[in-house]
């Protein structure tokens, strides 16, 4: 008798936990090997079922949150199937920049994206005394802007959660912020010099600086003597390059 979709995730959440914690990978391209099969084996899996697996395995050795969120976002209807509930329950615990960055990235951004989820959770975050929700918000618009992501533009999502994150001084968020308006800057460069601008007072120096950077060398960060950041950061003046 074939076995059932609920049979087949239950025998592979029992082989995730048991792998991870008895033979875990070596490193991260032995581990993608791992994590192809199983996604594999997951294909024809209900969307919830697959969620529910990552539940059971995020917690499971260094490896479980990376391995259950990937599942999730690999999955045909993983992201579909996600609501708020189950990215509260997916993003709990959340203490590290690498886990905060994957679970915005792969899950909560793309969420947001589709509209799975309301931006009023997304602003929520940015208000939390947890330096690591207010990064995993900011980090959200990435996910609607860089196209390996899935990204399409979005000027307007992107920039209201940034100007709510102008004076955060964690360094973990600047340096997030830093990333998102960089991220726009494919899509809409003169929004993003506007941004700078107007916003000249308060942000950072690493932001105005990386930021600056992107639109005028199309790098993070410029080589020495770079006249166009230099003149930018001057002047402010002229229309943003691409």
């Amino acid at each position: 008798m074939p076995k059932s979709a609920t049979d087949t995730v239950a025998e592979l959440t029992a082989s995730i936990r048991n792998g991870l914690r008895t033979s875990p990978p070596r490193d991260v391209p032995a581990w993608r090997v791992l994590r192809r099969g199983w996604s594999r084996e997951l294909k024809s899996c209900p969307a919830v079922d697959v969620i529910e697996l990552g539940l059971e395995v995020m917690d499971v050795t260094p490896w479980g949150r990376i391995t259950a969120y990937e599942i999730i976002a690999c999955h045909p209807g993983g992201i579909e199937a996600l609501t708020p509930r189950f990215l509260r329950r997916l993003g709990r615990c959340l203490a590290d920049w690498g886990s905060v960055d994957t679970f915005a990235c792969y899950l909560a951004g793309p969420a947001w994206r589709e509209g799975r989820v309301p931006t009023r959770d997304i602003h929520a975050w940015l208000r939390s005394a947890d330096r690591w929700q207010r990064r995993a918000a900011v980090v959200c618009t990435v996910a609607l802007n860089v196209r390996a992501r899935g990204g399409r533009g979005d000027t307007v999502r992107t920039l209201d959660v940034c100007r709510r994150v102008v004076a955060d001084r964690d360094d973990m968020v600047v340096k997030a912020l830093s990333w998102a308006l960089r991220s726009l800057v494919e899509w809409d460069p003169n929004a993003v010099a506007e941004f700078l601008r107007e916003h000249d007072d308060v942000l950072a120096a690493r932001v105005k600086r990386e930021v600056g950077n992107k639109l005028w060398t199309g790098r993070k960060n410029a080589i020495a003597g770079d006249r166009h950041n230099n003149r930018f950061q001057r002047t402010g003046r002229g229309a943003a390059r691409r």
